[in-house]
């Protein structure tokens, strides 16, 4: 399950979504499984042409709309209003690290801020935040140029991909939305007993990864 999540935070037009964007591709040039969630305050976003097939059911009222092509899968769903750490658990499960843009106020993430113009950071105003990327002058521990992308993705490489291993939680419980962090013995102790089960039910192939959703009725 991916452990590591990255945001890009900052002011309206300040470039997040352009360096974020560049380290992205600079990840995936180095070999990593790369995943983005975009968080914005605007409404009534358009994803999909009016008339269309998707367009038709989301007028009828549908809750959510996976839209499955050959090139790609396109995902409507109401917004539950998950942590930034669920939904990258939730819906990307099986990547290296999670590249998010926005999401300034999310707890336990690290944070990288850009600033394009002076009076405008939010260093010291919100928590996580590991780096900026900025051509003001600034004190701060790790501070980037907004054409070093090259250089902030190495940055994300040596702090959260090199050395820290690959998908290293077996087990996630998810409550709520909200992930409950279980030791390696309790992980384990799951994975087994749910995995022992799955092998009664004499499925014709060997399971590898097993999801299970439980909804209680109180």
């Amino acid at each position: 399950m991916p452990h590591q999540i990255v945001t890009f935070i900052g002011w309206h037009n300040s470039g997040k979504t352009t360096l974020a964007t560049q380290v992205v591709k600079h990840l995936k040039a180095d070999g990593y499984r790369v995943a983005v969630i975009k968080s914005s305050k605007e409404t009534g976003i358009v994803f999909d042409a009016p008339g269309t097939d998707t367009d038709k059911y989301r007028q009828a009222g549908a809750d959510g709309i996976l839209f499955v092509a050959p090139d790609q899968m396109a995902l409507m769903t109401q917004n539950d209003h998950l942590p930034l750490a669920t939904l990258a658990r939730r819906y990307f499960p099986d990547v290296d690290i999670v590249i998010g843009e926005g999401f300034k106020t999310a707890s336990h993430v690290a944070k990288i801020e850009v600033v394009r113009d002076s009076g405008q950071f939010l260093l010291g105003k919100v928590e996580g935040i590991i780096a900026v990327a900025t051509d003001q002058d600034i004190a701060c521990d790790r501070i980037f140029a907004l054409d070093e992308s090259r250089e902030i993705a190495s940055f994300i490489k040596e702090r959260f991909l090199l050395n820290t291993g690959k998908n290293t939680d077996k087990t996630v419980l998810l409550v709520n939305g909200h992930m409950i962090p279980l030791e390696e013995f309790a992980q384990e102790a799951l994975a087994g007993t749910v995995a022992g089960f799955v092998k009664t039910l004499s499925l014709t192939e060997d399971a590898r990864d097993i999801e299970l959703r439980i909804k209680l009725n109180g």
